[in-house]
Formats: structure tokens, C-alpha cells, sequence
């Protein structure tokens, strides 16, 4: 019993130099937006950037409509559009702080409860110059928006190093939308978006063909699918394992892991990469930690046969 009680707490525990409050809620906060963990001796740290709202459809769009209306109602969801988390992950590994994404910033009006990633990462006693790396699963723009905020670039270190998959960077010098299902709109948006970041960023890129190690237990992999250069974080320290998965998987992966979402690229190889990322966290027992998985987004992988199952963390706090 203790030794699972003192596993329990290194699996939950976050050094107190990140925060000394990790899970109370700040003076304007009415819930956490921040959650902490350690993996080995890596700290972990799930931000909330708050929540999207877009058109349900837009999860499972080669889904027969009354199939994923079914699905929708089953999990007590809106029809039409329901709250979708947006998560980042600060991670210190040695002397390194690494965020990881940066989610949406604040130039979409469209999604005005999203965006918060600066202020929450003060609430948390994380100075964005602490940050010696950033690693972008890719370049969405609820991915790369927050280092697009006035201001933010300034009070970046000058030699941030920001990795990014070499085929995501040659993608988004000449986007193709053709086998997405994003409103043209939105596309623009997409556009504009990556072509800035590249514009402003592009001295500090540090672009990877397939693997890198950002630190000691800090790997990222191209996996493709999503977009052409979508990549995974997986953290390994101590016999602990976790995985951050971008847009790889969403709620909906468990029941329906061959459903498309609209912004997937190459919606069938994001679904054949969906699968295999399943299969290896639940083979791994890693934890799993996804950009719109429900905040904090932390949880294993169950499966038997081709049925997978979400199991969550028990929140300590």
C-alpha cells in the first residue's frame, strides 16, 4: 500500500518551483485551469488555453449524420457545437523549459473564450523567458497563435530554439485545403497565420525530418496525418511514460477512431496514425495528454480487440 501511495504522488506531485499553489484556483479563476504532474524526474504541467467551440460536425465528417448524433447525445453533448478543450504542456527537463504548443492567442473573435495561455501562464509562475524551447506538434492556428500576441516575441529569450517538423514548415510556404473540410474562412485564417509565424519565427526554427530529442527524455516524432509535418511528444524518465499527442486524438478517437475531422489533411493516414498511437499507448501504459482531449486531459489508453477505452486520472489535489 505505501509503495503505491508514493507512486501515486510521483506520478501527481509537481516540484514546487513552478507554482506553490498548482492546484488552487487563482483571485479571477473559478477552476483550476492548470494541472501538474512528474514524469520520472521530468514536471509536467497541463495549461488550459480555455475552449473552442466549433460546428459538431466538424469531428466526424465522413460519419453517417444520425450515427454521430447518436454518439453526441449519448455523451450529453450539443448537436450543433460543444465546448472543445485547448491544452498545452510546459515541461522541465535538467535546465530546460519547454512549452509545448502555444495555443490560440488573441486575433479570433470568432473564439472568445480561448487564448489564455499568457495570463494562465503567469498564474502559474511561468515567466516566458524561462522558456528555453518551444516544440509545435504543428502549425495550426490554435497551435501557434500564442507566440503571434503583441508583445510576446519581446519577452522571449533571443535564443529560443522553436522545433518543428521540416515537412510541416514546407507545407505551410504553400498550404493545399483540398481534402480538408475547413470553412474557406477558417482556411484564410490557417493561411495568415502560419505565413506570420514563419515570417516572424523563421530564424529561431530548429526543423527535424523525423525524430529529435529536445532534452534528456524529451523526444518528438513526426507522425504525419493530421498535417504532413503533425508530430507527438513522448516523455520517458524513471520507468514513467507520457505522451503528448496534438491532434492525433480527439474524444471522439475511443469510440470512432476512423472518423475524420475536418482539419485533418490527409484524413485517412490521420486515421491509420490515430490507430497505431492507440495501440501503442495502451500496449505502453503510457499516459496520454492530447491538445483537445477535456482538460486536464490526462488519462490511459484501454483496448480489446479494435475497441478503445479512455480511463482517466484520478485528480489528485
Amino acid at each position: 500500500m505505501n509503495q503505491m501511495i508514493q507512486s501515486t504522488q510521483r506520478e501527481t506531485n509537481m516540484s514546487l518551483d513552478y507554482t506553490s499553489h498548482p492546484g488552487r484556483p487563482g483571485p479571477d479563476e473559478l477552476v483550476p485551469s492548470r494541472y501538474a504532474l512528474r514524469v520520472g524526474e521530468i514536471d509536467v504541467m497541463v495549461i488550459s488555453d480555455g475552449v473552442l467551440t466549433p460546428p459538431a460536425e466538424s469531428m466526424a465528417t465522413n460519419a453517417d449524420p444520425a450515427v454521430r448524433e447518436a454518439w453526441l447525445d449519448d455523451m450529453f453533448l450539443s448537436r450543433d457545437a460543444f465546448d472543445w478543450a485547448l491544452n498545452e504542456v510546459v515541461v522541465r527537463s535538467g535546465d530546460q523549459t519547454i512549452l509545448i504548443d502555444s495555443g490560440l492567442g488573441m486575433e479570433y473573435p470568432d473564439f472568445p473564450r480561448a487564448g489564455q495561455l499568457g495570463s494562465r501562464l503567469e498564474a502559474a509562475g511561468i515567466n516566458l523567458g524561462s522558456v528555453t524551447d518551444v516544440v509545435l506538434t504543428h502549425m495550426h492556428f490554435d497551435h501557434v497563435g500564442g507566440l503571434l500576441v503583441d508583445g510576446v516575441k519581446d519577452r522571449l529569450r533571443p535564443d529560443l530554439r522553436i522545433h518543428v517538423a521540416a515537412a510541416e514548415v514546407k507545407f505551410w510556404a504553400s498550404p493545399d485545403f483540398s481534402r480538408t473540410a475547413m470553412p474557406p474562412a477558417l482556411a484564410d485564417v490557417a493561411r495568415r497565420a502560419a505565413q506570420r509565424f514563419l515570417d516572424e519565427y523563421h530564424s529561431q526554427l530548429r526543423p527535424f525530418e523525423h525524430e529529435h530529442e529536445v532534452a534528456p527524455g524529451v523526444i518528438v516524432t513526426r507522425t504525419g496525418g493530421h498535417t504532413p509535418g503533425h508530430s507527438v511528444v513522448r516523455l520517458a524518465s524513471g520507468g514513467d511514460r507520457l505522451m503528448f499527442a496534438g491532434d492525433a486524438v480527439f474524444p471522439v478517437s475511443f469510440d470512432h477512431p476512423d472518423w475524420h475531422n475536418g482539419f485533418e489533411h490527409d484524413p485517412e493516414e490521420a486515421a491509420r496514425v490515430r490507430v497505431r498511437l492507440l495501440r501503442e499507448l495502451a500496449a505502453s501504459g503510457s499516459w496520454l495528454v492530447a491538445t483537445h482531449m477535456p482538460f486536464p486531459s490526462i488519462g490511459r489508453v484501454a483496448v480489446a480487440g479494435d475497441v478503445f477505452r479512455w480511463v482517466p486520472t484520478w485528480w489528485d489535489y
